[in-house]
């Protein structure tokens, strides 16, 4: 799309102002959209879990109530049934984790994301998650966000550049309220979805970041998403050389583990797609499949571990709840099949929030580990647990410095960033050795559409401000 089709000449001071006006506007709604999306998964947990209707839900709690255990292998099935009639009858872009169809939207439809998303999405993977499915809520929210930044665009016949500045911001916004992390959200944006990095661009993002921050914090509370204790960090000036091997090492074994994490979702795709049976079928198959895994959970261990976001298990390895490292390495394992099976076979929910689980579980593991080695290192296995986190987000989805400001963001110790940098690039380094593409990158890749895996924009349209035509014809041939 032409610039010059746009009613407004976004280099005017009157302009820029509307635009402000209409980011701010954006964030406020994205910022309402994750606490209706918030309120949707406990909604729906409650009726599946406890029998109760109310959208009373703390993630960070193991779930609990008087409901038989066997429970999610009624309501996950019934569930994959409701969601599968949603995004087949009337939006199958809201099948799965979502920010792929973000990335296709922004490269190859001049950032045009249909509205009747921002409802379909938002119920498809409130379903899902409540019901007990394994996917977390940052991956829709975003979808959300970015839908309803490309429909403003849209409505106000923006050009191309700044309809897919506002979808950008209104990711970011998203990430921003869903997490209680302005400058990850920010970040998220800029890195994943911006296809101008110039000031105008990122200080439009930067204000729908803090409008939608301001109403999640007015809605939900300023409380970060998870209570982390202080930290006990690494004397660096004692023992520099095996703290820094220590945080490598962990970074190693975590790309290697995304690298499995990234094959095995589309793994448990492809076999789904083989299955020649019905699609309600199929999807409740998968989901069926997944209640087993959580009844066997609950009869095991007294609790589901891997239904839904996960947050429950990060607060556990964050306030030092005591598990054998065995357990650990398996509920990381089992957290990457219940999540491989909820979004392959169909269900509709993101993968940020499984990969902070798995991250969690692995790094704290990993701690123990190291602890039981060397005793008396100094470093405690919270610490490793959210350097987990970290790494594991940052080389499963690509966005390596929004994952890496954001875990930082959430620990309230900068000190922390050193280990995270650390382990966050060794990460990456190693899962793009074993599986080049990110897991948002590959989904496109199977379609045969081929995106740059973080930061899309082109530093050359920043230099071509006084040509913005030729600037706008760049952007509608991504």
């Amino acid at each position: 799309m032409s610039i010059h089709s746009s009613p407004l000449d976004s280099g005017q001071p009157r302009a820029l102002a509307f635009l402000v006006a209409v980011a701010l506007v954006v964030g406020c709604v994205a910022g309402f959209g994750a606490f209706v999306f918030r309120q949707l998964i406990g909604l729906f947990h409650n009726l599946s879990f406890r029998q109760l209707f109310s959208s009373l839900y703390d993630a960070n709690q193991h779930t609990a109530g008087t409901a038989p255990v066997w429970l999610p292998l009624v309501a996950l099935p019934s569930g994959a049934l409701v969601v599968t009639w949603l995004v087949r009858n009337f939006a199958p872009e809201a099948k799965g984790h979502g920010v792929p169809e973000v990335l296709d939207a922004v490269h190859f439809k001049n950032g045009h994301i249909r509205p009747i998303v921002v409802l379909i999405k938002a119920l498809a993977s409130s379903i899902t998650i409540g019901s007990g499915g394994s996917a977390g809520r940052e991956g829709p929210i975003v979808q959300i966000g970015a839908a309803f930044g490309s429909f403003m665009g849209g409505l106000l016949r923006l050009d191309h550049s700044d309809r897919v500045t506002l979808l950008a911001a209104g990711a970011g916004a998203g990430i921003a309220a869903t997490f209680n992390a302005p400058l990850g959200g920010v970040l998220f944006a800029v890195e994943m979805f911006l296809l101008r990095l110039d000031f105008r661009a990122i200080a439009l993002v930067a204000l729908t970041v803090v409008s939608s921050a301001f109403v999640g914090r007015v809605l939900m509370g300023s409380a970060p998403s998870f209570d982390v204790p202080a930290l006990q960090l690494p004397d660096y000036a004692a023992e520099p050389v095996y703290v820094l091997v220590a945080f490598a090492s962990l970074g190693v074994a975590l790309g290697a583990f995304s690298g499995l994490f990234i094959r095995g979702l589309y793994w448990a795709e492809d076999i789904a797609n083989r299955i020649r049976v019905n699609e309600y079928l199929r999807n409740a198959a998968g989901m069926a499949l997944v209640g087993v895994l959580l009844v066997c959970l609950h009869a095991g261990t007294g609790h589901y571990f891997v239904e839904g976001v996960g947050y429950a298990v990060i607060m556990d390895v964050l306030t030092d709840v005591e598990y054998a490292p065995a357990l650990l390495l398996l509920l990381a394992f089992l957290k990457l099949c219940a999540t491989c099976m909820t979004i392959g076979f169909g269900g509709s929910g993101g993968i940020f929030s499984p990969s902070l689980v798995m991250g969690a579980c692995l790094g704290a593991g990993f701690g123990l580990l190291v602890d039981r080695l060397i005793p008396g290192t100094g470093v405690s296995v919270p610490t490793y647990a959210l350097v987990g986190m970290a790494g594991l987000a940052a080389a499963t989805t690509g966005a390596f410095f929004a994952s890496v400001v954001m875990l930082t963001e959430m620990s309230g110790d900068s000190g922390i960033i050193l280990p995270i940098l650390l382990c966050a690039a060794t990460a990456w380094i190693v899962r793009h050795q074993l599986c080049a593409p990110s897991i948002y990158n590959l989904k496109l890749l199977r379609r045969g559409l081929s995106v740059p895996e973080a930061f899309p924009a082109d530093p050359r349209a920043s230099l071509r401000g006084a040509r913005p035509q030729q600037s706008s014809q760049k952007g509608d041939q991504r």
